[in-house]
């Protein structure tokens, strides 16, 4: 059986991406390896202080058979892409940014960490200079919005993540929820007059409709 290998940083996303990947390719299976200290290690020394740890990582998703791997941490999510190892691995918000300068070219980024705006910043200008499109963007990080998360409290943390993002409006063409554990705010954002982009489910595609694989969906 084909398998996603999926490296977090919180177990909070582990039936997300579960939920998401059953629910249309029913016959692909998932492992998970959470590890919350990388986060951490990235937030106080930077993500590249984390190289070593996310190979053992990605070694550990290796090791137990997958096929390919999603790091859905989008602060370490550029050392995950860098890692040398025999596996392909892409970043949560990878799919996200190609489809965000699509839509640009005002393009407004909404974060719950600092450490998150950089790396999907530069992203996003990857994604961009691929395309040969030129476009702007506006990094915005929503208030205290982490707190509220590591305490536990979604509903106060999506609620905050989606006053941020109403902000925007008017002011970009596209806005973007910058970690996957924003995506639950994109259905109180469904009346806004641009799009609202979220990792989970366009990481979950990108990596079922890889050329690596060849996996049937759900009819």
């Amino acid at each position: 059986m084909t398998t996603i290998g999926f490296l977090h940083t919180s177990a909070v996303h582990v039936p997300t991406f579960d939920g998401l990947t059953h629910q249309t390719w029913p016959l692909l299976a998932t492992i998970h390896v959470v590890d919350e200290t990388l986060l951490t290690q990235a937030r106080a020394e930077g993500p590249e202080a984390t190289r070593t740890a996310v190979l053992a990582r990605l070694n550990e998703l290796n090791y137990h058979g997958a096929d390919i791997v999603c790091c859905t941490c989008s602060t370490i999510g550029d050392i995950a892409e860098q890692a040398e190892i025999d596996l392909p691995v892409f970043r949560v918000d990878r799919p996200m940014a190609r489809r965000a300068v699509a839509l640009g070219p005002r393009i407004g980024v909404v974060a719950a960490l600092e450490s998150t705006l950089k790396p999907t910043r530069d992203l996003i200008a990857q994604e961009a200079e691929a395309a040969s499109i030129a476009i702007s963007v506006e990094l915005v990080v929503a208030g205290h919005s982490w707190s509220l998360f590591e305490a536990g409290d979604m509903e106060g943390y999506i609620r905050v993540i989606t006053e941020s993002a109403l902000a925007l409006e008017g002011r970009v063409d596209v806005i973007v929820l910058a970690q996957a554990s924003m995506a639950p705010a994109e259905r109180h954002l469904i009346g806004l007059s641009v799009p609202i982009l979220s990792s989970p489910r366009l990481a979950v595609e990108h990596a079922a409709t890889s050329s690596e694989l060849t996996v049937p969906q759900r009819g």
